[in-house]
């Protein structure tokens, strides 16, 4: 079924080829991972055959010209044909592809708000939580930094140390600036549940957005992840012990990048899958999670059946 009239079918189109470095869909793909790039490709390739009855893919779409109506018209189609799971995947490529565009002055702020204003479909989850895509994480990353006030490169320090470092809300809470070597990269969680005290590590690119929100921050004694006051100055005050105003932040965050809503702990989650993805041994993931048991570790598990099945191709009958 035709989602536009032929009419304005024809305004979608590109006129003319232009250079990649000024294409928002050519711009994304590029920084995605080789693995990410051909999916999102064709995620992107499927959103403008429907925007156009199939006559344009990624790359011979106008970005710039979808607003509203349009994207609104292709969550709806997808909805309809599609897993829910999908479209949601399928909707962060879209927006960041408008992001793209309006990093590139080719939309505005209003239009690009617009457009992207999609809420994420409802999804049915089997297991408590839910691991997070690559593409999501670069989202909340990418949304701090569209016009990054100190706010944003507060939650980008946020999103950085519960994805490298794995820990809890409420540990996050709870560090303190002196908790941080800056020259190591790592992060001393004194008060984790149980009491115990364990070191986590950042990578350098995780603590290069530390760094940047401990330029807005300063050097003074106190919490290394606080609240701002109105003037956009840190308090230096530790967040309520019990994670909440954390919670509430993730939550926003997830908006703002228009992200499926997740909780803080599905940050924790994603850290052990992707170290059981890697082949970590479960000794050191439950050592770096901080769990006391490794029953518990294996919980955070989020790995799917595809993992199973390449497991079982190695085993042989004879």
């Amino acid at each position: 079924m035709r989602l536009l009239p032929a009419s304005e079918i024809l305004t979608l189109k590109l006129i003319e080829p232009i250079p990649l470095s000024n294409h928002p869909a050519a711009v994304y793909l590029g920084s995605l991972t080789v693995g990410s790039e051909r999916a999102m490709r064709s995620a992107l390739n499927l959103i403008a055959s429907l925007l156009t009855d199939g006559e344009c893919d990624a790359m011979t779409l106008d970005w710039s010209r979808l607003r509203y109506r349009h994207t609104a018209a292709v969550r709806t189609a997808l909805k309809q044909k599609l897993a829910a799971t999908t479209v949601n995947r399928m909707l962060v490529a879209l927006r960041r592809v408008l992001l793209e565009a309006y990093q590139l002055d080719l939309i505005d702020m209003t239009d690009y708000n617009k457009a992207t204003a999609l809420p994420s479909l409802k999804t049915s989850l089997g297991l408590r939580g839910r691991a997070l895509s690559s593409e999501e994480i670069s989202a909340l990353i990418t949304s701090c930094y569209i016009n990054p006030q100190p706010i944003d490169l507060r939650d980008a320090a946020v999103i950085a140390i519960l994805r490298i470092g794995g820990i809890r809300r409420q540990e996050l809470a709870r560090l303190a600036l002196a908790d941080l070597d800056r020259t190591s990269g790592s992060l001393i969680v004194q008060r984790g549940k149980g009491e115990k005290q364990r070191i986590v590590y950042l990578t350098s690119e995780a603590l290069e957005i530390v760094e940047q929100w401990l330029t807005i921050r300063g050097s003074k004694p106190g919490a290394l992840i606080c609240p701002l006051n109105k003037a956009g100055k840190a308090e230096l005050r530790h967040f309520a012990d019990n994670g909440d105003g954390i919670y509430k932040l993730v939550k926003a965050r997830a908006i703002k990048a228009g992200v499926e809503q997740f909780s803080p702990h599905d940050f924790r989650r994603t850290f052990c899958s992707n170290l059981f993805d890697a082949n970590t041994d479960t000794f050191t993931v439950q050592q770096l999670a901080g769990h006391s048991s490794p029953a518990t570790t294996a919980k955070y598990d989020r790995r799917g059946e595809e993992t199973k099945r390449q497991a079982i191709q190695g085993l042989k009958l004879k």
